[in-house]
């Protein structure tokens, strides 16, 4: 009998190994429209994919645009790959009274009545809770959790004292999370979410700013602070806006946006995402035109596995945002959003390839459990200042990404991906191997 089962078995990989690759597959399609709901701006866009296989997409909706006016937080959920996607839903309400933060009162034109609901981060849990931490008006921090894939969610939870232990190291004014997902250690179960903090001293109230993480061992229910990651230095300026990945060895790897006048990506690592930062180093292969990035693991060395990682920013180095040259450290034009793909764990990128060549921005990017790549960014018919008109979803498979030629380092085609079901984690998709 267990013959027969093991030659069935065989018979089956055999005929799986020996079909042909998957078609090449990118689509598109706007998931915020400005003027929907009756807002001006969506930005800050976020996508993560729960153990149970659904994608949430998320952003924060602005009445008038400005970072500190009236700012909602909403939320739209797919159960079909990204295909289709439920109405809009705000998530965020805190109740009790609101006060601005005295940085946004000090710029011209803002309504000290409006509620600023910013930097909202999702992290999906294994055992399939959804975590979700956001801000209000950069100067306090909550907790919210759902426990069925989005569609409700728990009642804020204050966090900010938490930052107060970065006091002793930094003494902030204001403090901001991710944004976009973040990640779940899989060893210990740890949740790590990057932040950053800022003095508000620098003439503009986010400047001048360093990054850290925060984490929590409880599944979310405290809150700690880690240690320092980027500091602001005349070498590395103004670190900001963060994401993290974790690395093959369980490590973590922040991507750290900032205002250097290398003008590329900065990188540090931590074995426990909390302390002990290796000194940051500039990536030479990720173009930082000053602004927010995605990245997220696509697959894990497992048997015949190659670990992949992907990242999502603005390749583009060209024009000033601003009227007139460009300057080292200064905004350069939001164009050209490309993915990379890695297969040493970041350290090099072996593929590059553009998704929006004209005006896009914010990104952030997922894999479903189908292995299907979702790139979530800002877009624009035509080149705008600050944001665009709409957010928009890519989705595409690994085929289109790497031309149907996905050679690891030693010169192999390998085997696609799937996501287990039952698990939070990549396993092999020996029906689709070349």
């Amino acid at each position: 009998m267990l013959s027969k089962i093991f030659t069935a078995t065989l018979a089956a990989l055999t005929l799986g190994l020996s079909s042909h690759a998957a078609e090449p597959f990118m689509a598109k399609q706007d998931l915020f429209k400005v003027g929907d709901m009756g807002y001006k701006i969506f930005h800050i866009p976020g996508i993560v994919v729960t153990a149970k296989g659904s994608v949430l997409a998320w952003c924060e909706a602005r009445k008038n645009g400005s970072d500190w006016d009236q700012i909602d937080i909403l939320l739209r959920r797919s159960t079909d790959d990204g295909l289709t996607w439920s109405e809009a839903k705000n998530i965020v309400a805190v109740e009790g009274p609101k006060k601005k933060n005295l940085f946004a009162l000090l710029i011209k034109n803002t309504d000290p009545n409006t509620v600023t609901y910013n930097n909202p981060v999702l992290i999906a849990d294994k055992d399939g809770t959804v975590h979700m931490l956001f801000c209000l008006e950069y100067m306090r921090a909550f907790y919210q959790r759902s426990n069925d894939d989005g569609l409700t969610w728990s009642k804020p939870v204050e966090i900010t004292a938490t930052f107060e232990s970065f006091r002793k190291d930094y003494d902030w004014k204001v403090l901001a999370t991710g944004p976009n997902h973040s990640i779940q250690l899989r060893k210990t179960g740890r949740l790590v979410v990057p932040v950053w903090l800022s003095t508000g001293t620098g003439g503009n109230a986010h400047r001048p700013s360093v990054t850290s993480t925060v984490y929590s061992d409880d599944q979310g229910q405290t809150w700690k602070a880690g240690e320092i990651a980027v500091p602001n230095t005349e070498e590395w300026i103004n670190p900001n806006e963060t994401v993290a990945v974790e690395l093959s060895d369980g490590s973590v790897m922040l991507n750290v946006r900032s205002e250097s006048k290398a003008h590329r990506r900065l990188v540090t690592v931590s074995k426990d995402g909390a302390t002990g930062w290796s000194k940051p180093r500039f990536d030479e292969a990720l173009l930082e035109p000053i602004c927010m990035g995605g990245i997220v693991r696509y697959s894990s060395d497992a048997a015949d596995q190659k670990n992949r990682l992907l990242f999502s920013n603005p390749h583009n180095l060209e024009g000033a945002r601003e009227k007139g040259a460009p300057e080292p450290g200064k905004s350069r034009l939001r164009q050209n959003l490309s993915i990379k793909l890695s297969y040493d764990e970041g350290q090099t990128w072996a593929v590059n390839k553009s998704i929006e060549p004209g005006w896009s921005a914010y990104s952030d990017i997922a894999v479903t459990q189908k292995g299907s790549i979702l790139c979530f960014h800002g877009a624009a018919a035509e080149k705008h200042h600050f944001a665009g008109d709409r957010l928009t979803l890519a989705r595409f498979n690994l085929e289109w990404l790497t031309d149907g030629k996905d050679i690891t380092p030693e010169g192999k085609l390998s085997a696609l991906p799937i996501m287990d079901s039952n698990a939070s984690g990549l396993a092999i998709r020996a029906d689709e191997a070349r």
